[in-house]
This record gives structure tokens, C-alpha cells and sequence, in this order.
């Protein structure tokens, strides 16, 4: 049987590429600065890259499927030029006032877990790293580490919460310096 491998469960908007609130069109999709670097050491470290984000756009009319998977596609680009790759990609397309309640909508567990079961990951030696609280919530329910990497757009309340129930990094890279320095000693 082969072993579960760890993931590092990254938000999209506000961790890996700009938050431009709805984003449609795929030329507006701008890495955040030094992100392939931290996102390379994951990978040699073992980690899958897997991004699980929130996309209620769709359900609120304010983008389509086609073009999530566009600006997807173009992050795919973006990415591979910095030579890193994703190991999956799952999105949550739902808004909870116009849709009703979901499991995959973050902090909710169900994309998560099926990128477990899809990409044979253990996600009690995984990270849930985002800009909020909502996507660091998911490592409460699953095991694994959250980490709040925040933003402009982070609200101080969430900023303090995952000061008390999960860690909080500067950046991408100090979260995957904390991480990768105290596995290695």
C-alpha cells in the first residue's frame, strides 16, 4: 500500500494570486510577489500543492464556470513558468443566500476531503494556509495545521482567533520556513 503523502491546502485569492473580488478575466491574474519559491520548497518537501477556494461569483451571476476555469488555467501558466505545478484544483461555486447551505463552501471540509481521497493525501500531516480565517478553519476539523497568512483584506478579529487556535505567518514563505525548519530539526 502506498503512503499518504501531506498537502499544503492553499487558498487562491489573497494567498497564491492578487484578490480582485470575482475575478473573470484570466490577464488580470497576477502572482503575489515570491510566491513560486516558498510554493517549490513545499513540493520538495513532499507536499501536494492543492488550491480549495470559494468562487461564489458563479452563484451570485457575477462570472461562469468557463471563466473560472480560464483564470485557472492562467494560474496553471503562471505557475508552471515559475516551474511549479499544482496537483489539483477544486472550487466551491456556491453563495449560501442564493444557493443555501453547502459542505464545500470553506470552512467546510468536502473539497478537501475529496482531494484527499482523489490525490491519496493525509490531511492530519497537512496545511491549510490562506488570508482567512475560513481557510484555516478546515485543519479544526481534519487535523493538519492551519496557518493564516494575512492580507489587506484580513479582519483583524481573524487575524486574532488564528492567533489563538492556529498559527499566523507573515508571509507564505515565513509560513513554510516555520513549518519545513521545525520538520527538519
Amino acid at each position: 500500500m502506498t503512503a499518504l503523502r501531506p498537502a499544503a491546502f492553499l487558498d487562491r485569492d489573497g494567498t497564491l494570486i492578487h484578490d480582485a473580488h470575482y475575478l473573470r478575466d484570466p490577464a488580470l491574474v497576477r502572482l503575489l510577489p515570491n510566491i513560486a519559491a516558498p510554493l517549490a520548497r513545499l513540493r520538495r518537501a513532499g507536499y501536494a500543492l492543492v488550491v480549495i477556494t470559494n468562487q461564489s461569483g458563479i452563484a451570485r451571476g457575477l462570472l461562469t464556470e468557463q471563466d473560472y476555469a480560464a483564470v485557472r488555467d492562467r494560474l496553471d501558466a503562471l505557475l508552471a513558468e515559475e516551474g511549479v505545478t499544482l496537483d489539483g484544483s477544486y472550487h466551491c461555486p456556491h453563495e449560501p443566500a442564493r444557493s443555501g447551505p453547502c459542505e464545500c463552501r470553506k470552512p467546510g471540509t468536502l473539497l478537501h476531503r475529496r482531494a484527499a481521497s482523489d490525490l491519496a493525501l493525509d490531511v492530519n500531516r497537512s496545511l491549510f494556509i490562506g488570508d482567512r480565517f475560513r481557510d484555516v478553519a478546515p485543519a479544526l476539523a481534519l487535523g493538519g495545521r492551519g496557518i493564516l497568512v494575512p492580507g489587506v483584506d484580513t479582519p483583524s478579529d481573524e487575524i486574532s482567533r488564528a492567533e489563538r487556535e492556529a498559527t499566523v505567518a507573515r508571509s507564505l514563505h515565513d509560513a513554510v520556513a516555520l513549518v519545513l525548519d521545525a520538520e527538519a530539526s
